[in-house]
């Protein structure tokens, strides 16, 4: 499958959108390798890239006076940036780090912009992919409001399984506004059940 492909995909669960246009956007943008650990976009610059992740994973990470607490999780195949910066283009706190080595599909914002201002599907693609990102940070709002750490990471391993098996413990932690610790607990909970 080719990179163009695997971003039609991708996005297909939100609004299938033609080959052509996905492989538009692929001849505007660049392959990337990027080691473990990689800042992708650091805190109070502009998000200047549309990512999405042919291979690895990282996340989203904002820091709270003593340390990062991870915002957002992103495994192989997924779109992923600081979304806010670049739709305002202006920067924001949010930094965005590859948590092993990783490969990158990028295309910068001034040639997304301009393709897609021009292009007849542009204004779809827009319009469903704030639409997405509204849906997917709306849904973690409610599952943090109304779940408990464990029965978000039983959400996550029924999901998204890889996320368990990739990503360090440290950043799903995090991302679970608990300790290492309670996390090492839940998973010994859930594989003696």
């Amino acid at each position: 499958m080719t990179t163009a492909e695997h971003l039609k995909t991708a996005f297909d669960g939100y609004c299938p959108l033609p080959i052509t246009f996905w492989n538009a956007v692929f001849e505007l943008g660049e392959i990337v390798t990027v080691g473990k650990e990689s800042i992708v976009k650091k805190q109070n610059e502009t998000e200047h890239y549309l990512n999405f992740l042919i291979k690895g994973s990282g996340g989203i990470l904002l820091w709270n006076k003593s340390n990062y607490i991870c915002t957002d999780l992103f495994l192989k195949g997924e779109f992923f940036c600081d979304y806010y910066s670049f739709i305002e283009q202006r920067p924001t706190p949010y930094e965005v780090l590859t948590f092993e080595k990783s490969v990158v599909f990028r295309v910068s914002y001034s040639n997304l912009i301009s393709f897609t201002n021009e292009d007849e599907y542009g204004d779809k693609f827009w319009r469903y992919a704030i639409q997405a990102l509204y849906l997917e940070k709306h849904n973690q709002y409610i599952q943090s409001s109304i779940y408990t750490a464990e029965e978000i990471y039983q959400i996550m391993l029924e999901h998204q399984p890889e996320i368990v098996q990739t990503i360090p413990q440290k950043y799903i932690a995090s991302f679970l506004r608990i300790t290492p610790q309670s996390l090492s607990r839940i998973r010994r909970i859930k594989k003696s059940d």
